[in-house]
């Protein structure tokens, strides 16, 4: 990386804060900072690496202090950017040329489960504790000059524990911490801290106005209060007044039964689509009243509005394989916007400029065959066909298969293509397939369904004949009869048969991977495959960047079959497992890799899972629409003739777009 900075200097900001109302365990980092009641008490800083002592500047100090760097080539490195890059940018109007952040590159190497803050990184790494002193400000608007000067000492050690922390977290890659992955975070602080994403603060509030004329409207027709909804217990009682037994199950998380009332439960799936059209006014009554999130983040859309553009609030390397996530305490996830809702439309390009939206195609399936080395997928992948169409076609041994032919078998086809290349069983296809398999409606499959995929009664002889399989059976939430469920999860079945017949490259890496946990993961024999190298307790990536698996240990089940388990709180490691981790985390370098190429031209102000939002002048809309799309599929140097592909548009709205 050619750096765009001559220097850096490591920061952290002291503000006013209130734990009784003012602070950010109650507030959003967007809305504590743009607060009217934020004032910066102090900063401390010092030139990284410099032999000089960390100064601490006062209140009245910081804007000539600030004003003796030439921003344009000065980088700054925090712990939490998103928060003092921040104060930085929006208080004082300073953008800095680069921006590193310590806790973003803990979370990438220390792993995402395990805590990251300053005082654990301090420790882990055998650094002085650091302090407490800022509890001494608490409810101060002014301080005195002995708490000032305890306050600044204070200060002045985070500063300290940050270049420290920094400098480990540097060494603990060959090389340094990937150059890549290093841009990455700095887009991903800029997406927050430089925000030019506007909301529709009229839309907004019109479609506010109107869920609750709908949700007051449905009430009404039920003749029941909103109260009687919201509650477990009296919403059984409605059921039961209707006639109706209250659907249960027994809670993963008590393990004793409860109310089977969640809008992913099969049972009330069944209710909400019953033909007694009072039982599914009620339950869709029930979904509006408790579906507080979409009202919520309206409502918090509005408040941003009024108060400025969206910052958007994401955490580099925020899961295992390095996907972003939502910003913990940041009350927004805008990875979850439903497509076509009112949320997303009312994101949009500030005057002057549009968004082009664009989306990689079925990026998982494509790196799985490159991976496996699945040849007859790469070329369906490569034909530009209807890819669901053409593996059904493959599957279930059937040339013309088309959507309009057989669109049963081919959405059982995209069902296994996307969801079973991990080593997903039948009993959980099963289950999932009647709440909704990845985003899907719920489906049963029945008796004329099971005759297309040539369910024969020596399946059914087979199926029945292992003890297993019942309790297996047994053990899936329904509203339909037994024999129902038996037909619906011999064709379940049937498809993961299938699906694993067809694509013996996929089975036969879940093979080599479970082979690899023992033999490198495990046993330390380091193992090149393609773009990944798998050595002790971890998968290095093309990024640079590694899987980690700590404390890797075997245990053994009552059949005495070897289990392996990670982490502190011993998760299950087994060869399905793995390949959906390589192939999340290699897709994610694909993703980045495009982000990163885009950024040299527009800046990318939003991304979710595999697609990516692009700020362009409106009058190159048509061109940088093309040409974004052909950066996003250009081929990588570490999976040459993957045959990768996308979508793009461009629309004002980021709704509107897609």
């Amino acid at each position: 990386m050619n750096a765009p900075f001559n220097k850096v200097i490591v920061v952290d900001f002291e503000t006013r804060w209130d734990k009784r109302e003012y602070t950010l365990s109650k507030l959003t980092t967007e809305e504590y900072i743009r607060d009217p009641r934020f004032k910066a008490f102090g900063l401390g800083w010092k030139e990284l690496n410099s032999d000089k002592p960390a100064e601490w500047v006062t209140q009245e100090d910081i804007p000539s202090f600030i004003s003796q760097f030439d921003w344009s080539q000065t980088a700054v490195l925090a712990h939490n950017a998103q928060f003092d890059i921040a104060i930085l940018s929006w208080i004082y109007g300073i953008k800095p040329a680069f921006i590193f952040d310590s806790l973003s590159m803990a979370r990438a190497l220390r792993g995402v489960e395990v805590g990251n803050s300053l005082a654990v990184l301090a420790q882990h790494y055998g650094l002085p504790p650091k302090g407490e002193a800022v509890n001494s400000s608490d409810g101060l608007e002014y301080l005195s000059y002995d708490i000032e000067q305890e306050l600044a000492q204070y200060c002045l050690h985070d500063v300290f524990l940050c270049e420290a922390v920094f400098n480990r977290l540097n060494e603990e890659v060959a090389g340094g911490y990937p150059k890549k992955e290093l841009r990455l975070i700095d887009m991903t602080i800029k997406m927050f801290i430089n925000p030019v994403l506007e909301l529709d603060e009229e839309m907004l509030r019109e479609a506010i106005e109107d869920e609750r004329t709908k949700r007051e409207a449905l009430l009404k027709k039920a003749n029941v209060e909103d109260s009687a909804l919201a509650s477990n217990d009296q919403f059984a009682d409605v059921l039961l007044s209707l006639g109706v037994k209250p659907p249960t199950k027994i809670s993963k998380t008590t393990g004793k039964e409860a109310y089977a009332f969640a809008k992913n439960d099969a049972l009330f799936q069944a209710l909400l689509n019953s033909e007694n059209e009072d039982v599914a006014l009620i339950c869709e009554a029930r979904l509006k009243v408790k579906s507080t999130l979409e009202r919520t983040r309206a409502q918090r859309f509005v408040d941003i509005a009024e108060r400025g553009t969206l910052p958007v609030p994401l955490n580099y390397y925020g899961a295992h394989t390095g996907r972003w996530s939502a910003s913990k305490g940041s009350g927004l996830n805008l990875q979850n916007l439903k497509r076509g809702s009112f949320l997303r439309k009312s994101i949009q390009a500030p005057d002057g400029y549009t968004l082009v939206v664009c989306d990689l195609s079925q990026i998982e399936p494509r790196v799985l065959a490159y991976l496996a080395d699945y040849a007859s997928l790469l070329e369906i992948f490569s034909s530009g066909k209807d890819a669901y169409a053409a593996f059904g076609a493959q599957m279930f041994g059937i040339p013309t298969l088309s959507k309009e032919s057989h669109p049963d078998l081919r959405q059982s086809a995209k069902s296994a293509l996307l969801g079973c290349g991990y080593g997903m069983g039948w009993a959980s296809f099963s289950a999932q397939l009647l709440t909704g398999f990845l985003g899907a409606p719920p489906t049963m499959y029945d008796k004329d369904f099971a005759k297309q995929l040539g369910v024969t009664q020596q399946d059914l002889a087979d199926f029945v004949g292992w003890n297993r399989n019942i309790e297996l059976m047994e053990n899936i939430p329904r509203t339909c009869t037994d024999n129902e469920l038996l037909i619906h999860c011999i064709a379940a079945k049937k498809i993961i048969d299938k699906y694993r017949e067809a694509a013996h490259p996929v089975v036969n890496l879940w093979e080599l991977c479970s082979a690899l946990i023992d033999r490198s993961l495990a046993g330390e024999k380091e193992h090149k495959y393609k773009c990944l190298t798998f050595a002790k307790e971890s998968i290095i990536l093309p990024s640079g960047l590694a899987l980690r698996y700590p404390n890797l240990t075997a245990e053994y089940d009552e059949r005495g079959r070897v289990q392996w388990f990670y982490g502190a709180d011993r998760k299950r490691l087994y060869g399905g497992k793995v390949v959906e981790n390589i192939v999340q985390a290699v897709a994610r370098c694909v993703m980045t890799d495009g982000m990163l190429r885009i950024q040299k031209r527009y800046s990318c102000v939003l991304t979710v899972h595999d697609e990516v939002v692009v700020l362009v002048p409106e009058d190159e809309a048509k061109k940088a629409t093309q040409w974004v799309l052909e950066q996003m599929i250009m081929e990588p140097s570490y999976m040459q003739g993957i045959p990768l592909d996308a979508e793009a548009d461009s629309n004002k709205r980021y709704g509107e777009a897609k």
